[in-house]
């Protein structure tokens, strides 16, 4: 169970603040939803907070993760199918797990072969998505500002 102010992650849309806990009647039910604010993008969702497992929503990690994670974007891209619908699949299959890790190695894997080979749309814009997902987890775990953070990621990147 999560509380107002807790910092949490929504898999496949990124990092934000529940801003609170509402009660709505459904029908018969009364069904309580964790309102979230994610800033990037500057959108609002409301989970069933008895969804939360179904959807994967979990704490952001602590700052000393961070490093970790870092260290996932810093190191040798792994190994990717030259077949680009068996790759956006597996990426894809990373973004949705919800951990940070995974969608490091996607921003790493992506960013990697856009250098040296180019990427079709969707996987840029795949690519982009991961980004943004990342960037608003290590955002609020680090504290910092999205810009200092993206500089954070490309130095790991270069």
């Amino acid at each position: 169970m999560f509380n107002i102010g807790d910092r949490v992650v929504y898999p496949m849309h990124g990092a934000g603040v529940i801003e609170s806990i509402e009660e709505r009647q459904e029908g018969d039910e009364l069904q309580r939803y964790y309102i979230i604010r994610l800033p990037m993008g500057d959108m609002k969702v409301m989970i069933p907070v008895e969804n939360v497992d179904i959807v994967g929503l979990r704490g952001i990690i602590k700052e000393e993760e961070v490093n970790k994670v870092l260290e996932v974007l810093s190191s040798d891209s792994s190994k990717m199918s030259n077949n680009w619908n068996r790759r956006y699949r597996a990426n894809m299959e990373k973004i949705k797990s919800g951990s940070i890790y995974e969608v490091a190695e996607v921003v790493r894997n992506l960013s990697l072969r856009d250098r040296e080979k180019g990427l079709s749309t969707g996987e840029r814009k795949m690519l982009e998505n991961a980004r943004q997902i990342l960037l608003s987890e290590l955002a609020l775990a680090k504290n910092m500002d999205e810009a200092k953070v993206e500089e954070l990621v490309e130095g790991c990147l270069s």
